[in-house]
């Protein structure tokens, strides 16, 4: 049998069958020996060995289209990353920290501003022109109205997407109302991944629909951008390479400091946002100072 693995604990993981079972497996001893080691969505090969208790045993990984380091993932095809319009304010830094670091892995981010009904459009428009003008698509909902939820599901349909955001969002209503009638059997995860539900800190993938999985992802708050260069970050910010032919140091400008800075220019004619800019200085330093530790 074919399946996804939707969780790894204490040494089990379990594989969604695409249809409604989950069954916890154990990996055979030769990816260890191998040094393989299974990840959320991995697309792997099972056999049952108990129908009844639903377990069974991995016998191998099928090809990866792609393997994430943060979180530890597989197959991952897209993002959506959630905030609030308002009630709480957006945290836009933190927004530009995850843009980056999924730019960082190679994967594209839809942003996703819930709880229009709190707020006039004209917010709306000035997030709409930062980051469409930054080059991510913007999707405007209403969980509490009910508002946007069937474009979000025809976005997600047949991909695996990795569904994050910080509390009080409301990504929770949302993905309780993308996926309804819960089409992945949860009563069926054996007692060891219900006792593991509350402290493990690990991805989980969620079946909205035949071959649609939201990825939940922990540790969202609190994100660090070990993997680039200070030096780097300027090409993690899509909007800057229109205006870096204007730099007067051409390839070596980081647009911090320098005099005559093509993007720096831009940002004061109001071409560039102020508040993307702001973070860019911020992620900057802070790429700087953790570079002499």
């Amino acid at each position: 049998m074919t399946g996804k693995i939707i969780k790894g604990i204490a040494g089990f993981y379990y594989v969604h069958d695409r249809n409604s079972r989950v069954y916890a497996c154990k990996a055979k001893g030769i990816f260890r020996n191998r040094g393989i080691k299974p990840v959320v969505g991995d697309d792997v090969e099972f056999t049952v060995l108990d129908e009844a208790a639903l377990e069974g045993n991995i016998d191998q990984i099928l090809p990866r289209k792609n393997v994430l380091v943060r979180p530890a993932s597989a197959n991952v095809d897209q993002a959506l990353v959630v905030f609030a319009i308002t009630q709480p304010e957006p945290n836009l830094n933190l927004l530009d920290r995850f843009l980056v670091m999924m730019m960082v892995q190679e994967i594209p981010v839809t942003i996703c501003f819930n709880k229009i009904d709190l707020l006039d459009g004209e917010q709306q428009e000035n997030y709409r022109r930062i980051y469409e003008k930054a080059g991510y698509p913007v999707m405007f909902v209403s969980t509490y109205e009910d508002c946007g939820i069937e474009a979000v599901r025809s976005f997600l349909r047949g991909k695996t997407t990795i569904l994050a955001g910080p509390s009080g969002v409301g990504k929770s209503s949302l993905t309780n109302l993308l996926q309804p009638e819960a089409e992945m059997e949860t009563g069926s995860i054996s007692e060891k991944i219900q006792r593991g539900k509350h402290t493990t800190r690990h991805a989980e993938l969620f079946c909205v629909e035949t071959d649609t999985y939201l990825m939940d992802t922990p540790g969202f708050s609190s994100m660090h951008l070990e993997e680039i260069e200070a030096g780097e970050l300027k090409y993690y910010f899509p909007e800057f390479g229109n205006y870096e032919s204007e730099c007067r140091f051409l390839a070596d400008c980081v647009h911090v400091g320098e005099p005559v800075c093509g993007v720096k220019a831009a940002v004061a004619r109001g071409e560039i946002s102020q508040s993307r800019y702001d973070n860019y200085l911020l992620l900057y330093q802070d790429l700087k100072e953790r570079r002499k530790y």
